[in-house]
Parts: structure tokens; C-alpha cells; sequence
């Protein structure tokens, strides 16, 4: 018989204008069940009102993530033992940097406005292994580590992460300078003014945090350092375009 833990769930909440608070659920966890799972429970069976984020349960969309224990993951691939021990408390708190709407859902507006101004377009590819006939990827647990991401799935994970997201609002954050990078700004002036500004790629501090969490493998701090050349290319292109 699987073994089960007994886990304490800290979940923030907060409605309307109330105060923000923790709410407290003693549940019974499977260790290699997700996150994600546990959460489903508490609103299924212990509070209906509990408000957060999900879709495909296989890391493609990018809609579940949240700070588990201070720590930005995507729930739906976050087996509870990687985060957790029997008997232990698991906090689970929203993204930070942006607007909470409800409990652990956020309102993820901003980002999604920004990468389409540089362009951005998630695209997916999945890996060679089929799942079985007639089963469904989103249904088996396994397949969701057959899913492989080519690509940014503005799931908001780095800009929570980012140190300089929480104190310059205005920053476009990792996900979107990766997106220009993806996208490429030679020729695009536009796209290029945007990115060399005071809250484009020179506003990163090189922390690297946004790269430790980023469930896709996009390396967005090195995408952001690659970005600086092309910025610096671009202007000692129209350095030489301008003296001729």
C-alpha cells in the first residue's frame, strides 16, 4: 500500500479588502502525488472557496505557478516530496510581483501585454514518446515529464523571483527581455528603443534568480546578457550608419 503523510498546508488568502491571513489544512498526501493535487483537494473537500489557477496539469500552460516555501514552482510538477517530509508544514502562497486577485490567483495582465510588445509567441514541441492509444497526455501522470517546453510559457515564475520586479514596477522583467531576445531586434527600432532604456535590459542586476526557477530551461538571465550585445551591436551599427 503507497505510504501516506500527514502535511500541514499554510495557504494565504485574501478576498476583496479583507486582511491577508493563512488558512490552516491538515490533509493526507501521497509523497509522489503534485502539489498542485493537494491544493485540488482542499478546495474540493475542505473549502470551496479556496481561489487559484490551473489548466493542463502537464506544464504546458503555465497557469498554476506559486510560491511553495517561499520558492517559485509550477504545482503541477512539483511531486510533494521534493518540498516536504511527513508530518512537515508546507507553506503555498501566490506569485509576488504581481496584483492578487483572490487567494493564490494573480492578475498576470502586465506580463502577457509586455511580451506581446516584443513580439513574443509561445511555442511548444513534444518529446517522441506517444502515450498509450486512446489516453490522453493530461490524463497520466507520468506524461508530464514527456511534455518538453521549447519556449517561454509566460507562466510569471521569474518575474516573482525578481529582486528587481518587487522595487522598479516599470522594469519589463526576465520573461519579456528572453522574449526580445527570442524575437530579435535587429532592424526593429521600435522594439530596439524598448529595450535600450533605463527600464529595459540595463535595468537587470545579472542575479540569476530568474533563471534558478524557470521550469521551461529558457535561461533567461543569459538570454538578457545576450541581449546586451545586440544592444550595444545595434549601436555601433548606427554609430557607423550616422557618420557616413
Amino acid at each position: 500500500m503507497t505510504n501516506q503523510w500527514t502535511l500541514n498546508l499554510l495557504v494565504y488568502r485574501l478576498k476583496g479588502n479583507g486582511a491577508p491571513h493563512y488558512g490552516s489544512f491538515k490533509i493526507k498526501a501521497n509523497p509522489d502525488e503534485y502539489v498542485l493535487d493537494l491544493v485540488e483537494r482542499i478546495w474540493a473537500f475542505e473549502d470551496r472557496t479556496l481561489t487559484f489557477a490551473h489548466a493542463c496539469h502537464h506544464s504546458t500552460c503555465g497557469a498554476c505557478g506559486m510560491r511553495i516555501n517561499g520558492v517559485e514552482k509550477l504545482t503541477c510538477i512539483t511531486p510533494v516530496h521534493t518540498v516536504a517530509k511527513d508530518g512537515a508544514t508546507v507553506k503555498v502562497e501566490p506569485l509576488r510581483n504581481f496584483p492578487v486577485i483572490s487567494d493564490l490567483a494573480v492578475d498576470m495582465g502586465s506580463l502577457f501585454r509586455r511580451m506581446e510588445q516584443v513580439g513574443h509567441r509561445p511555442v511548444l514541441e513534444l518529446a517522441d514518446e506517444p502515450a498509450e492509444p486512446g489516453i490522453m497526455r493530461s490524463q497520466k501522470a507520468e506524461d508530464r515529464e514527456i511534455i518538453r517546453l521549447a519556449d517561454c510559457i509566460e507562466c510569471g515564475l521569474c518575474i516573482s523571483a525578481c529582486p528587481i520586479a518587487t522595487t522598479t514596477p516599470e522594469y519589463l522583467g526576465p520573461a519579456v527581455l528572453a522574449g526580445a531576445q527570442q524575437s530579435g531586434i535587429q532592424n526593429n527600432r521600435k522594439l530596439l528603443a524598448l529595450i535600450d532604456s533605463q527600464n529595459g535590459a540595463w535595468r537587470c542586476h545579472s542575479a540569476f534568480e530568474c533563471t534558478a526557477v524557470c521550469p521551461s530551461n529558457v535561461e533567461p538571465a543569459w538570454r538578457i546578457m545576450d541581449l546586451r550585445m545586440q544592444v550595444m551591436s545595434e549601436r555601433i551599427k548606427n554609430w557607423f550608419r550616422s557618420g557616413k
